[in-house]
């Protein structure tokens, strides 16, 4: 029995020791990197794969390096021409430097959040709602160059800015239907116009070429009474121009 109690410390140490050994054991996905701190210092970067640390002394910071899809919540932005609108917003970044993104700013999520959001106010307040509208892939690319400078610091890399939605006001919405369907009515006058433009001019080509040809504007006299003769079942009296019968009458003096 005694036997039995002399093992007991051996086990103890034992089992110990394979929870320090477990503790130490660290394995990181290829998505993901440690920044690695021993007594509080910088001592680099570790992963992907098996590695181990020092338990008590190692503190192990994991960052993914996964592209994040972040949602800016809507905005209530004053366009250059004094338009209130709500804007929303989605950002694309991955962190490029896990350490910068840990030693360099508190909380890189919440402070790259807080940025887009400051940063979409300010770079859509300098905006017509016009261009807002129309020139939106522009201004996302602005908005884009400048996230990426302020987070390039934190090791952060935005890689796109994408703009929503933008929610206009009810007044400014019956303003723009009334200014498109003012361009349909000005679009549809214009073409009205050029197809009078083409048909009188096709018209005085037709003129020029019957006055050239006395014969073919009789013939075509001829064919607009068949016709009408053919269109109404009626009795149609016309006076026949003298040219029609003028052969037909010297005929009759030669004989």
């Amino acid at each position: 029995m005694s036997d039995i109690f002399n093992y007991v410390p051996v086990v103890f140490v034992f089992i110990l020791l394979l929870m320090f050994a477990a503790s130490a054991v660290r394995v990181l996905p290829e998505y993901e990197r440690g920044v690695l701190f021993r007594l509080g210092r910088f001592v680099g970067v570790r992963g992907p794969g098996l590695f181990f640390i020092i338990p008590g002394i190692d503190r192990l910071v994991r960052v993914s390096l996964r592209t994040v899809a972040f949602d800016v919540p809507p905005q209530d932005v004053i366009t250059h021409d004094n338009v209130t609108v709500k804007v929303s917003a989605v950002i694309y970044f991955r962190v490029m430097a896990p350490e910068k993104a840990i030693i360099e700013v508190e909380n890189y999520l919440y402070a790259t959040s807080q940025l887009s959001q400051t940063t979409l106010r300010s770079v859509l307040g300098q905006v017509e709602l016009d261009e807002l509208l129309a020139n939106r892939e522009k201004i996302n690319k602005e908005l884009q160059e400048i996230l990426d400078r302020h987070t390039g610091p934190w090791g952060v890399k935005v890689a796109n800015v994408e703009v929503k939605n933008i929610d206009l006001p009810q007044e400014m919405l019956r303003a723009i239907a009334k200014q498109a369907e003012a361009e349909r009515e000005r679009r549809a006058k214009v073409i009205h116009a050029e197809g009078e433009l083409q048909a009188s001019e096709k018209l005085a080509g037709a003129a020029q070429v019957l006055s050239s040809e006395p014969m073919s504007l009789q013939l075509r006299y001829l064919q607009t009474l068949t016709e009408i003769a053919a269109e109404k079942n009626s009795t149609t009296i016309f006076p026949v121009p003298i040219d029609l019968i003028k052969m037909f009458m010297e005929k009759g003096e030669k004989r």
